[in-house]
């Protein structure tokens, strides 16, 4: 009979935790187990099913099976029993491995609890059924060895007896230190390789996903112990946190009535990925309540040891659906599945575990006295038609492990007939002691027929590789475990990880990588501010100038002086030099007011000229006046120094240009105020006066001032110099050229120079205001004084206040203000009377005014 995917959905609502009833009570009332034929055989104690207590109150030492019991199929053991058939098939069929002799084999169900293990241990060792201590039974074949799992809690049990005796006892479950204690289990060998670098290969996994916030399920004995200080250690050093830390006590008893206090903690987790340790057996209560809550998006992270079968219900969604699985590297066991798809009843009828199958899932009818089903039922039936998650084709690690353990005692055994020939000659029929074994078991290690190196010494064991599964089980019932990478601890840093990514499927409502982080990454341009965890932070933005062009990035980056940071604070770009350019508004500006004034200053000069034989110019020192014109012309174009691409020698001459033309202004000043003075004080005094005013000794301030002014110069230049300089803060994105003035104090001192000339002409025009003259200029003197003052007494606070091109503005700006005061005050006053009233400007209107100003009474 055919059958298609139809019939296998009628198999999904099928409960496998719990088989049919009528067939199931076989497997506990003729107490399973299975013999094969052989002069040597190998006896093994495992549990193929369990049967649980559905109330509390049923007593486990009940030996008749009553309806207070559920039957559960554990097929993923029962592949183990295949698996050793397998494996005693293909020894007893190679003429090259114990010819002559052939293995057989005892498979003795384990009670749940592990009670009644002792009692059917001794019954095994004496070839009795009954109990009988220290006896064996001469008819029976020779037990060789005894293999025990997958549970450490059964292997620990049975050893403890055949430590006594020395039985050779190999273990088929995962490693455990435990069980390596040679004092304790002097005769126990673990057919496992070891985890040693499991916790190495999940946490490469996180780093390869970029999780690091991980919360951690684990066994609550010695084994979970030391995986979870070995993946704390491991992922402290690789930057990976821990979300939270549960430690699962081990089930025992009915999990049907057993809830999770703490699953609310797996819900409400911000991490999306949880590893979970432990076997099928030991977490079997989390597991039935995480499925059952349908915690969806998260990430199972899971070893080797699970029995996907046990997980089942009525769900259409797994939540275990897309979970990663590590488990050791095995090669393929070549004709192995071929195997399972022929083993039905009619092979071999004395499986009643086979009839059982057959009648819960294909229906068969069912004779309840001999525990089989019919002959002609379903003969082209097979394991195969099963679903995944029922029944996994694939071999399975611990089926490895048994088929593995079944050739070391073959070659054992063998290795041990070749050394008694040796010593006792042909002929002799082989007789030994179970002991007898362990020096060829210690010192065991060959290659096994699918090309795996096999080794019992713990001490010799490789490191090992382990493939990464992923688990397909939507929709449901699927139940593949798909090869996606694998991990070797073997190979150089860097390379002990591959996976291939497009091949996998993440859990039910990802269509990506899932992330799991405490915090959301930091996105270029902020920082991080680290909580108590090291995953945990807060993003805040790079401070003034600082950059991160990273995500997640610990500290931000200052940029150099000659960059600044963009308006994300992404990058640094570089810094535009700057200075009061031509081409700007201010220099523009300042350009325009120093030509204009200069030419004004050339035209009032001209107006001087043409006009030199007036009254008005002669009156008051005409050689000074054209003097100061000069000056004046000259300090309108003084600015153009401050403007336009600066050199050290225009910063030279900024400087040094300024100081000499406002010493010759302010001392041309001083000289027109001390001439007024004089020329007004002649007639009361006597000849010296006159000769003064003769001699033009007013004159010999200008150069007596100027030296003065050099001579400070020359001290400027010689000590500290003026330099070009760099203001990077002041304008954001630009580096401003300025002048460094070099010597602060020579500076202020040249000032300081400028203000006591300025003070000094001020005060000798003041005194002079009040002197009777026509073109007295003695008035405007003393004003435009005040004014200059004025401006650079303002200039100072508001000069040292100021950076970048304003400061330079505002020295700029204080030369034009003194200068423009200087021309108007002075000078527009005669230009108005010269160019609009020119009947004031003649020797008739002076003598008319002199002459009524005489007849005024007193």
């Amino acid at each position: 009979m055919q059958f298609s995917w139809i019939s296998i959905s009628w198999f999904l609502q099928i409960p496998i935790l719990s088989g049919s009833y009528r067939s199931s009570e076989c497997l506990v009332r003729m107490n399973y187990r299975l013999n094969g034929k052989g002069n040597v055989v190998i006896v093994r104690f495992f549990p193929p099913f369990a049967a649980y207590p559905l109330n509390k109150t049923t007593d486990w030492r009940m030996t008749k099976f009553t309806k207070e019991f559920m039957i559960e199929f554990k097929l993923r053991n029962y592949q183990c029993i295949l698996a050793m058939k397998f494996a005693i098939e293909e020894i007893n069929s190679n003429p090259f491995l114990l010819p002559n002799t052939s293995l057989g084999f005892e498979v003795h169900n384990i009670p749940h609890g592990q009670r009644n293990i002792l009692a059917n241990l001794f019954g095994s060792l004496s070839g009795s059924d009954h109990v009988i201590p220290n006896y064996r039974n001469p008819r029976k074949s020779n037990s060789a060895a005894v293999l025990t799992g997958p549970s450490w809690a059964i292997s620990e049990n049975i050893g403890t007896l055949l430590d006594l005796y020395k039985f050779p006892q190999l273990t088929f479950g995962p490693f455990d230190s435990l069980l390596s204690e040679q004092r304790q289990f002097s005769s126990l060998y673990q057919v496992a390789p070891k985890d040693t670098s499991l916790t190495r290969g999940i946490v490469s996994l996180m780093l390869h996903f970029k999780w690091i916030w991980v919360g951690l399920l684990i066994i609550d004995d010695d084994k979970g112990a030391q995986t979870l200080s070995d993946l704390r250690s491991e992922m402290d050093k690789n930057g990976v946190c821990i979300a939270f830390v549960e430690m699962i006590l081990v089930s025992r008893g009915s999990f049907l009535t057993k809830s999770w206090k703490n699953q609310v903690q797996i819900l409400e987790s911000s991490s999306n990925v949880i590893i979970i340790y432990g076997d099928s057996d030991s977490l079997l209560s989390l597991i039935v309540n995480i499925k059952q809550k349908l915690p969806m998006g998260k990430v199972w992270v899971l070893n080797s040891h699970w029995d996907n079968s046990r997980f089942d219900d009525y769900f259409m969604i797994d939540s275990l659906h897309g979970a990663l699985i590590f488990s050791h590297h095995n090669e393929e066991i070549v004709n192995f599945t071929d195997f399972i798809q022929a083993a039905n009843p009619s092979k071999y009828p004395e499986d009643i575990y086979l009839h059982v199958l057959w009648h819960s899932f294909f229906n068969c009818s069912f004779f309840r006295k001999d525990c089989k089903i019919s002959q002609n039922c379903l003969p082209n039936a097979s394991l195969g038609f099963l679903p995944g998650n029922i029944f996994e084709m694939a071999m399975t690690e611990e089926s490895h492990n048994v088929y593995n353990a079944v050739y070391v005692v073959a070659h054992s055994l063998h290795e041990m007939i070749i050394n008694q020939f040796q010593t006792h000659g042909k002929g002799k029929e082989m007789t030994f002691f179970p002991w007898q074994l362990h020096p060829f078991l210690k010192n065991k290690q060959f290659i096994n027929p699918a090309g795996d190196n096999v080794v019992l010494d713990e001490k010799r064991k490789s490191h090992v590789q382990y493939d990464i599964f992923n688990f397909w089980n939507f929709p449901k019932g699927l139940g593949l475990t798909v090869n996606v990478g694998t991990f070797s601890a073997s190979v150089l840093e860097g390379q002990t990880l591959f996976v291939t990514q497009n091949m996998i499927q993440w859990a039910t409502g990802l269509t990506e990588i899932p992330q799991s982080v405490c915090s959301e990454s930091c996105h270029p341009g902020f920082r991080k501010t680290h909580h108590k965890a090291a995953c945990c932070f807060d993003c805040i933005p790079c401070s003034e100038n600082e950059v991160s062009n990273e995500t997640d990035m610990d500290q931000c980056v200052k940029c150099p002086e000659t960059h600044y940071a963009n308006t994300e604070k992404i990058h640094c770009l570089e810094k535009s030099v700057t200075f009061l350019a031509y081409d700007e508004p201010l220099g523009k500006a300042f350009s325009f007011m120093s030509l204009s004034f200069s030419s004004l200053t050339a035209v009032v000069l001209v107006v001087f000229l043409k006009n030199r034989d007036t009254p008005i110019v002669k009156a008051n020192n005409l050689a000074l006046s054209y003097t100061l014109l000069i000056i004046l012309f000259l300090c309108f174009l003084c600015p153009l120094l401050f403007i336009g691409c600066p050199s050290t020698a225009s910063f030279i001459l900024q400087q040094n240009i300024f100081g000499l033309l406002f010493t010759g202004v302010l001392s041309t000043v001083l000289a027109k105020t001390i001439t007024v003075v004089i020329a007004f004080k002649i007639t009361a005094s006597g000849k010296m006066r006159r000769w003064l005013l003769i001699s033009r000794a007013p004159n010999y301030i200008i150069p007596i001032c100027t030296l003065i002014q050099v001579a400070l110069s020359g001290i400027w230049l010689t000590t500290s110099p003026p330099f070009i300089d760099k203001d990077a803060h002041s304008e954001h994105g630009h580096i401003i050229l300025i002048c460094n003035k070099g010597s602060s104090i020579a500076f202020h001192c040249i000032l300081g120079y400028l203000g006591t000339l300025a003070l000094g002409s001020y005060f000798m025009a003041f005194l002079s205001r009040n002197l009777p003259d026509t073109f007295n200029e003695a008035k405007f003197l003393a004003f435009s004084m005040l004014v200059f003052c004025s401006v650079w007494v303002t200039f100072l606070p508001v000069y040292h206040s100021t950076k970048g091109k304003i400061m330079v503005a505002m020295e700029v700006f204080s030369i034009l203000a003194s200068s423009i005061s200087l021309l108007g005050i002075i000078f527009a006053p005669k230009c108005y009377i010269i160019l609009l009233r020119p009947e004031k400007n003649s020797l008739h209107y002076v003598r008319d005014k002199t002459y009524s100003r005489r007849q005024k009474p007193s």
